[in-house]
């Protein structure tokens, strides 16, 4: 706890500066493209204490009233568990949005903890394992009315190398190197008023994958629905609310079915230290606009991992937590968040981001 706590602090520290000069950064509202590079510097459950560089994208080079900014981010992080991360990743609509694509390019080699498959793992001893991981998440979206769009793309999965980092032989059979391949499909409405900090509308995001691995070919489906609503004179008070479902059939390899935990979906979880082929969670944030550039929130959200449906529900999984918010671009209400959360069992996580979870 004082650990985080430190690491909060300096974080904090490091990107007070952005708050005072945003206006220097925002004010030229004809600008197309923005581009904010800051330090990463933060905490996870995953990672512990990580440094490196990122550089957010905010860009809109149409400049009419149909279509939202797109953004886009880089980032390069080590961590102090030896982990070596490069991603980027991107949102981006074309003029008045009648298409839209979407992706994420990433490489790790990643020291992990390893618990097995089950939604009670709680009592297997963990594994320290070393992999190299790739990711290409590729896809182009057509609109077919205003705010509804409609395509797919191709996912690519990698991980090699795979090796325990004890004396130790893997126990778990599963943990073996694999790479899964496919094309996906999705069906998207999309009537939120921004993308990396939405206060108004609503998300709905349909998902089906038919991917190959060496064990045969797998089906992976999911169904992610969002709403945010802002009250107040002021309106500086935000609710939204999400609920989240993932499916897999069971030839999915081990880095593919359903994960517990990280920044984006279950805070307060350190990430895969849950796993099953299933995952429904519901998730509800509260955020206050304290003052101009200045926020605070309150989060909490309840969640299942599963194996088929006459295991659903049979351990539930809670999570609550507060966070800062930190606006570093008030012409696009772009916040820096710091989340501390925690889960059962003795789980507990600190997260720096942009944007919101969700």
């Amino acid at each position: 706890m004082i650990r985080t706590a430190g690491i909060f602090v300096l974080s904090f520290l490091i990107v007070m500066p952005l708050c005072y000069s945003q206006d220097s950064i925002t004010e030229r509202k004809t600008k197309k493209i923005k581009i904010l590079p800051v330090p990463a510097l933060g905490y996870s459950p995953e990672t512990k204490f990580y440094f490196g560089a990122v550089a957010l994208f905010q860009m809109n080079f149409y400049q009419d009233s149909l279509t939202r900014t797109s953004n886009a981010k880089v980032e390069l992080n080590y961590t102090m568990r030896k982990q070596f991360i490069a991603e980027a990743e991107w949102n981006y609509f074309f003029k008045e949005e009648k298409w839209f694509t979407n992706g994420i390019l990433h490489f790790s080699k990643f020291p992990d903890l390893y618990y097995g498959i089950g939604p009670n793992t709680i009592n297997t001893n963990e594994l320290n394992y070393q992999s190299n991981r790739a990711k290409i998440d590729l896809n182009l979206l057509r609109q077919v009315s205003k705010g509804h769009f409609l395509g797919g793309g191709l996912k690519y999965v990698d991980y090699w190398d795979v090796a325990s980092l004890t004396d130790m032989i893997i126990p778990f059979q599963e943990l073996i190197d694999a790479r899964a391949l496919g094309l996906q499909l999705q069906y998207l409405i999309d009537k939120r008023n921004s993308i990396l900090t939405p206060t108004n509308g609503y998300y709905m995001r349909f998902y089906n994958a038919e991917l190959s691995t060496a064990n045969g070919v797998y089906a992976q489906f999911s169904l992610d629905l969002r709403k945010y609503h802002t009250l107040g004179k002021k309106k500086n008070h935000t609710f939204s609310g999400r609920a989240y479902t993932v499916l897999n059939t069971s030839n999915a390899p081990f880095f593919d079915i359903a994960l517990l935990g990280g920044d984006k979906l279950v805070r307060g979880y350190y990430f895969g230290r849950f796993r099953d082929l299933s995952l429904s969670t519901v998730q509800m944030e509260y955020r206050y606009t304290l003052y101009k550039w200045f926020g605070l929130s309150g989060f909490a959200g309840i969640s299942t991992l599963y194996h088929n449906t006459e295991t659903f529900g049979t351990y539930i999984r809670p999570n609550a937590g507060v966070g800062l918010r930190i606006k570093v671009d008030k012409n696009e209400n772009t916040n820096l968040r710091f989340d501390y959360a925690i889960g059962n069992d003795g789980q507990s996580g600190f997260y720096v981001s942009f944007g919101e979870s969700f």
